[in-house]
């Protein structure tokens, strides 16, 4: 075995919890050590390469850092990664947790970023580690059901319509005809027209995509102005596509239509203050 510190290793009924100051490190603890079905917290980035290395314990679930999350996401990239081979993974806050500091991240760290698998089993941003992690070993937190959609209600003004996010336009529910203001993260171009008549909700605000070879990518807009549904775009760079919180909670309004702006909304606004007014 190298110079690499050991980890510490936390045994419960349920199986173990390994905490490392390094991915690199969970490869020289395999050779003397059997992989047990365990968690892995490990205080390095959440990124591919990490994840590969810790995919060599065969982990129940694993833990890292999302290192300011970064360019292209490459500090949380890995979650994706173990999303794709089942396992559920969280990020780590690197504000709250000394990178290559395994004790300090375990006891210190609160969570920032989840994978679905992980979110399946309960746990939620906000989180300490310690929790997130016994939550991974135990499946203590799991919920009763789990909502792909990851429909979360806002909040409902006195006539009764909310602001209503869900991840795509096509997750709408019959509930949101002509009352919901929709924040989804799906593009806003002509594949979406359909749903948007379907679905006739109050408002909506998607994403631009990036707006796209000839504005593809918010072309919806002006479409469904003869409709009457106002709607908005999110700027793709501030907001997570196929993250419909993301949308709301991060998103900066990049495109409106006329119906849209006759209610306020203005572009450089934040989709929180863009919603209010959809709302209203």
């Amino acid at each position: 075995m190298s110079n690499s510190t050991p980890p510490i290793v936390e045994t419960y009924d349920a199986g173990r919890i390994l905490v490392f100051d390094s991915a690199t490190y969970v490869e020289d603890y395999l050779r003397d050590h059997e992989a047990q079905d365990d968690v892995v917290v490990a205080a390095s980035y959440a990124g591919v390469l990490c994840a590969k290395m810790v995919m060599k314990a065969k982990p129940r679930g694993a833990i890292g850092l999302d290192c300011a999350i970064g360019k292209d996401g490459a500090g949380i990239s890995g979650l994706w990664f173990y999303e794709a081979l089942g396992v559920p993974a969280a990020a780590t806050d690197v504000m709250t947790a000394e990178m290559g500091n395994g004790c300090d991240m375990y006891d210190e760290g609160v969570i920032s970023r989840l994978n679905d698998s992980a979110q399946r089993l309960g746990l939620t941003v906000g989180m300490s580690v310690k929790e997130a992690a016994q939550a991974l070993l135990t499946g203590a937190h799991k919920p009763s059901a789990f909502d792909p959609a990851r429909r979360l209600v806002i909040e409902t003004n006195a006539d009764g319509r909310s602001i209503v996010c869900t991840d795509s336009i096509a997750f709408a529910l019959p509930e949101d005809r002509e009352r919901n203001v929709l924040c989804t993260a799906g593009h806003t171009g002509r594949s979406v027209i359909e749903y948007f008549r379907s679905f006739r909700p109050w408002a909506f605000i998607c994403s631009d995509g990036g707006v796209g070879k000839n504005d593809s990518g918010i072309s919806a807009l002006q479409v469904v102005e003869a409709d009457g549904i106002p709607g908005a775009s999110v700027d793709a760079r501030t907001a997570r596509m196929g993250d419909g919180q993301s949308t709301y909670f991060d998103g900066v309004i990049s495109a409106v239509n006329s119906l849209a702006a006759a209610k306020g909304v203005a572009v450089g606004q934040s989709a929180r203050e863009a919603a209010r007014h959809l709302l209203s």
